[in-house]
């Protein structure tokens, strides 16, 4: 059931889920203004590494995305979360038919810098297997997990019915288990075991090998939040 600890995942608090057998009414999604400097910064730094890319096709190539030139420049497409988004060159910007919030731009940004097109291995890890992964444990499932055992870990078919928005199916994994495309190469799998008369819900979300090689462990903290809390609006 994954290498964390029943006591990492343990909700301390509940909060309702409309239709649910929760008792409470209101979800509150994390405020993320104390973050607007930290994150501009990061995005003006992503534009400064995209900016030096010299072969922008070849780039696209070795990441394995595809790219249009256009009359004033390039296009990258890359599909994130379900939905199109494009990368435009020389006038840097990610750009989609709804407003994409910057965190995830940076996020998208990040992921085109770092892809290197190495095929998925099919081999699974946990979080924990990442690097850095055990230092940054607690605040992963402070950020994640804990939330979605908070929000699923009494009802976990939820989560079939959430992550289909993503473009989520299930999988054989926990007693409910979703792989969500975040990238072309960033599979995510999240899973719920159920909680009994002995033990409590659990839940965890699991990796490809090849992780690595698309995203840092930083960046993944990040990507697993905004899909947990994606998720969580659902529910309203």
């Amino acid at each position: 059931m994954g290498e964390e600890s029943p006591a990492d995942y343990r909700s301390r608090r509940a909060i309702a889920v409309p239709g649910s057998k929760m008792e409470n009414q209101h979800i509150q999604v994390p405020d993320y203004k104390d973050y607007e400097y930290p994150l501009s910064q990061a995005y003006k730094i992503a534009c400064a590494q995209l900016s030096g890319i010299k072969d922008i096709a070849q780039k696209c190539r070795i990441s394995g995305l595809e790219c249009k030139e256009m009359e004033r420049g390039w296009e990258i497409a890359v599909s994130y979360l379900g939905q199109s988004c494009k990368i435009t060159f020389p006038d840097i910007d990610v750009l989609s038919e709804v407003p994409v919030p910057l965190r995830e731009k940076i996020l998208i940004m990040h992921y085109f810098l770092k892809a290197d097109g190495i095929p998925l291995s099919g081999k699974i890890i946990t979080f924990r297997e990442l690097p850095e992964g055990k230092v940054y444990l607690r605040t992963f499932a402070k950020r994640t997990t804990n939330h979605l055992v908070k929000f699923f870990g009494e009802e976990p078919e939820l989560l079939l019915k959430t992550a289909g928005k993503l473009g989520g199916s299930r999988t054989d994994y926990g007693d409910v288990g979703v792989i969500i495309p975040a990238f072309k190469y960033v599979p995510l799998t999240f899973v719920i075991w159920k909680g009994d008369n002995e033990f409590p819900p659990e839940a965890n979300i699991l990796f490809d090998s090849t992780i690595t090689d698309y995203l840092s462990t930083e960046d993944l903290i990040v990507l697993c939040e905004i899909i947990t809390w994606k998720m969580v609006g659902f529910l309203k």
